[in-house]
């Protein structure tokens, strides 16, 4: 059977791989070797599954948004990842992967991190196993996402702030492939998204799988089937949206609709939308698609939002675009801010700038009146409301 999940050698197709400096070579054939095994085992299962329910607040409901289905008229079932602790999903991942890192022996943690939900939901559990912890942050996401930098201190991380590049998500990735380069033997590096180099993209995924899992359960019981007609979610690195189509990607009944940060605009040159822009390349440990000039320089990526801040994209996705499986629309600064503001008004939702990207995607899909969409709210709007009050303001004058 066709599969457009992971291969034995690490590739979605021909996406993926682990290209990495020799240091970190026996780091990283470790983590292949083991993380199947932990994953599967009972074990992991059982401490996974109970601190997801217990610590997490899982499951996360699945809600029949009724305004915003008349709007679009069709049925929109929102994934409400925002109501999980931290306000988003990146902490499905990060409980996964420090139980990973416990049972690897590891004592020492490092991450990255855009938006600092990551950050925050690494510094958070963390703070739960009792491990030092370490985030690398662009210094202009710094500036941009202070309260978060202010939680992931509040629970005893040490957050260091990147000067090189543009400041923001690929220059917080490179630091922290140099700091695990520098400290092999004890430290673990909690990836956060569906990037790097085999296993971390299908960790991750598998990891964030339990959000389709959900909604199969969910509209069993909601619609009296276990699928939807369309699944919409938003990608940057990708890890929301590997989690929400994790359990459908092979049911060709569900057509997948991904959103990417379009910025001022593709053709502008102030864009993040790597699939529709990037060429095959190599980034951060895996081969995908990277936004590069003719030499293979990296090319600064630009959105309004952190956390889609970036250059390159999760393998499975770049392979999803590659195949046709998934539809790949560009949303722009302005349809992700409207889209924000038409959630909240409508639905009193706020979303987060990066899902608030997928809700931008709506307008430009043809539905019809008996579709049925779920559509991931990956995480809450409290750390973008200075964007949104500076939005408000222009829009005011």
């Amino acid at each position: 059977m066709k599969t457009y999940q992971v291969d034995e050698n690490g590739y979605y197709g021909e996406f993926g791989g682990a290209y990495v400096p020799e240091i970190l070579h026996q780091c990283v054939e470790n983590l292949q070797k083991k993380y199947l095994e932990v994953l599967e085992s009972d074990s992991f299962k059982q401490e996974f599954n109970q601190l997801l329910r217990d610590y997490v607040g899982r499951p996360s409901p699945l809600y029949l948004a009724k305004r915003l289905s008349e709007k679009y008229g069709c049925k929109i079932y929102l994934k409400r990842e925002d109501l999980n602790h931290t306000g988003a999903h990146k902490i499905n991942n990060t409980i996964g992967q420090i139980l990973l890192a416990r049972r690897m022996g590891k004592t020492r943690i490092i991450a990255e991190t855009g938006a600092g939900q990551h950050g925050v939901a690494t510094a958070t559990v963390c703070a739960l196993m009792n491990m030092e912890c370490i985030v690398y942050m662009g210094k202009t996401d710094v500036e941009r996402q202070y309260i978060n930098v202010q939680k992931m201190k509040m629970l005893g991380a040490t957050v260091v702030p990147v000067t090189s590049g543009n400041m923001t998500l690929k220059d917080a990735t490179n630091e922290a492939i140099r700091d695990w380069c520098c400290h092999p033997s004890n430290t673990y590096y909690i990836i956060g998204s569906t990037v790097g180099p085999h296993p971390y993209p299908d960790m991750v995924a598998r990891l964030q799988s339990v959000i389709s899992e959900e909604i199969k359960k969910q509209l069993l019981e909601q619609e009296g089937r276990d699928y939807p007609d369309y699944l919409i979610a938003c990608v940057g690195g990708g890890s929301n949206a590997a989690g929400t189509i994790y359990h459908f990607i092979d049911d060709e009944r569900v057509k997948i609709v991904l959103a990417e940060a379009g910025g001022l605009g593709i053709t502008t040159g102030k864009s993040a939308a790597t699939i529709q822009l990037g060429k095959k390349g190599i980034i951060h440990g895996a081969r995908t698609l990277v936004m590069q000039n003719e030499d293979g320089q990296i090319e600064e990526p630009y959105s309004i939002s952190a956390g889609l801040d970036y250059p390159g994209i999760g393998p499975i996705h770049a392979n999803l675009s590659e195949t046709h499986r998934a539809t790949i629309l560009a949303v722009n600064d302005e349809e992700a801010l409207e889209a924000a503001f038409c959630l909240t008004r409508i639905e009193g939702i706020i979303p987060a700038l990066e899902s608030a990207h997928a809700l931008g995607a709506l307008p430009k899909l043809k539905f019809k009146p008996e579709d049925v969409v779920v559509l991931t709210v990956s995480g809450r709007g409290d750390k973008d409301m200075e964007t949104y009050i500076n939005y408000k303001l222009t829009m005011d004058n």
